[in-house]
């Protein structure tokens, strides 16, 4: 079977010349059978999901070490392979109700097909008691765009109901906030954020299929089961709810207290919009099992042969989201997401540790956990990185890569952002590619993998990955897989490995981050963000500090 892949990438690659020459070069330098391999494995019943603290993280964090200690690479972390990370895990009792007194009715909406629940406070009952509802628009505060929902609002004890995504992709405005493009205030993880910070008791977000980017069922797998959290952000300051609710429950909601939900999210679109009280209340019982454990970051580390302390870092994440004894097929196996992101992180570290002489910088592979909780490692490292941020030359991230088959085109994620796209646009068109932006900025990638975390630390951090564009004569047939897996298998036990794959894209993708790497480690620049970008100050403060200890 395996051999029929590769001749299958051959046929696929048949009458485009040039790309074909480029990835015909990949592959002397990368093994798609051991990529097959590796990530058969990673995404195996036998890893169990791949979730923190669990037998399946000591299987998956082994097998990475054993990896990079086979190619050749040396521990990241002193004499270690691991950086430990510390978690609180949460898990809620599922059978939980949201009970809602006042207006024409009561309502009760029942937990996963109506709404989900959950309290990132260390304790053991959380008990959420006659909370007013309150419509707070976007629930965004957002100076720098002349926005905040929150003024001359109140809201201790209250809990806040809010949309997702940002006014700009409300409006369809591209004066207004980015455009369709979201911005960070448009995550559900900054509307928490905000609202913990307003003092109120809760947050429901109202979900929407296109303004979130993904659809129920990615709520219902991502928010049931453990949740974990960084223990020096878990305490009892943090919100007593966290709630999404269905559209179809928010319109229950509203017209029920003689509100048209619809009519309200085009006032929300207005600066001057104020908060609309819904004259109900909220109450809720959430019971905790509360467990601290310790995950773990592998780390290997390529030493440079001039500059050792100038370090370049490719990231991926190990973790997937485990398994759930209630559903038919009850492990989520983490295929695409992210075993394919691991594979190449491996690949990339034996194409690396095979050059000779070695490149001058330093290159560490970062394999990061709890990624599907809120990016935790890669916040964990980026608060206490092993190698000093100041010197961290760039990061480049691998999340769910490409099976379906070659493009010509490569999408950048957050595209405009730093000067390593300069070096991606001269490597793509190497390869025959073209770089073009990214088909639904509104879904807000740019802020849902661990690239966020070195770049919120000033690190210049490259997230690109192949485009939609197939080439060779199955063209059609790998984009309607591609969009299948993102309405079917995204998030879902249906993420499973398939022997039909066509690894040509993935490996077209190592070669182009191999070729982007190889050329900062053996330069003496430093590369930055573009000028305005909100990053900028950071790096420039790294700069200062490069500076100083020179």
């Amino acid at each position: 079977m395996y051999r029929l892949l590769l001749l299958g990438l051959l046929v696929a690659l048949a009458g485009c010349e040039r790309e074909e020459s480029s990835l015909a070069e990949a592959k002397e330098r990368f093994d798609t059978l051991k990529l097959m391999e590796q990530i058969g494995t990673l995404a195996s019943d036998e890893f169990g999901g791949r979730e923190p603290g669990s037998a399946g993280e000591n299987r998956t964090v082994e097998y990475i070490a054993g990896e990079f200690a086979r190619v050749g690479l040396s521990p990241g972390n002193g004499e270690e392979w691991f950086q430990a990370v510390p978690l609180v895990k949460i898990t809620a009792n599922p059978a939980m109700s949201m009970r809602i007194l006042g207006g024409g009715q009561p309502l009760e909406f029942a937990f996963g097909t109506d709404m989900t629940a959950f309290s990132a406070r260390t304790e053991p009952e959380i008990l959420v008691e006659n909370s007013e509802l309150v419509f707070a628009g976007y629930g965004i505060v957002a100076p720098e765009y002349g926005w905040n929902d929150y003024e001359g609002l109140d809201v201790q004890g209250k809990t806040v109901v809010v949309l997702v995504n940002d006014p700009g992709f409300g409006s369809k405005d591209p004066e207004m906030f980015n455009g369709e493009a979201m911005t960070y205030y448009g995550r559900w993880t900054y509307k928490y954020e905000e609202a913990a910070r307003q003092g109120a008791t809760g947050c429901i977000i109202i979900h929407e299929t296109d303004a979130a980017g993904y659809p129920w069922e990615v709520v219902q797998s991502s928010w049931t089961g453990p949740q974990f959290d960084l223990p020096n952000v878990a305490g009892s300051y943090r919100l007593a709810l966290q709630g999404w609710i269905t559209g179809e429950a928010a319109n229950r909601l509203f017209a029920n207290t003689g509100l048209d939900l619809a009519q309200l999210k085009q006032q929300a679109l207005q600066r001057n919009f104020r908060a609309v009280p819904l004259e109900q209340a909220v109450t809720i019982n959430i019971n905790n099992t509360i467990e601290q454990i310790e995950s773990r970051n592998v780390v290997g580390v390529l030493h440079g042969s001039a500059r050792p302390d100038e370090t370049i870092i490719f990231t991926a994440h190990w973790d997937h989201l485990g398994t759930d004894p209630s559903l038919p097929d009850p492990i989520y196996n983490g295929a695409v997401d992210n075993a394919t992101g691991v594979a190449g992180l491996m690949a990339l570290a034996e194409a690396f540790a095979q050059l000779d002489p070695p490149p001058e910088r330093s290159i560490v592979f970062l394999a990061v956990t709890a990624e599907e909780s809120g990016l935790l490692g890669s916040k964990w490292y980026a608060q206490n990185p092993i190698f000093p941020i100041e010197r961290t030359v760039a990061a480049i991230n691998m999340d769910s890569m490409n099976v379906y088959g070659p493009t010509s085109d490569v999408v950048v994620v957050g595209a405009g952002m730093s000067e390593l796209e300069d070096i991606l646009q001269r490597v793509a068109a190497e390869q025959g590619r073209t770089v073009v932006a990214e088909e639904h900025p509104e879904r807000g990638y740019y802020y849902r993998s661990d690239h966020f975390n070195f770049a919120k630390v000033g690190v210049p951090a490259l997230y690109a990955e192949s485009g939609s564009s197939y080439v060779g004569e199955n063209a059609g047939e790998a984009r309607r897989r591609a969009e299948a897996y993102t309405a079917n298998n995204y998030h879902k036990p249906s993420d499973e490995f398939e022997d039909w794959w066509n690894l040509g894209g993935m490996i077209q993708d190592l070669e182009m981050y191999f070729q982007i790497a190889e050329e900062l480690a053996n330069s003496e620049e430093f590369p930055n963000w573009r000028e305005g970008t909100e990053f900028r100050a950071k790096r420039d403060e790294s700069a200062q500090l490069r500076a100083v200890s020179d």
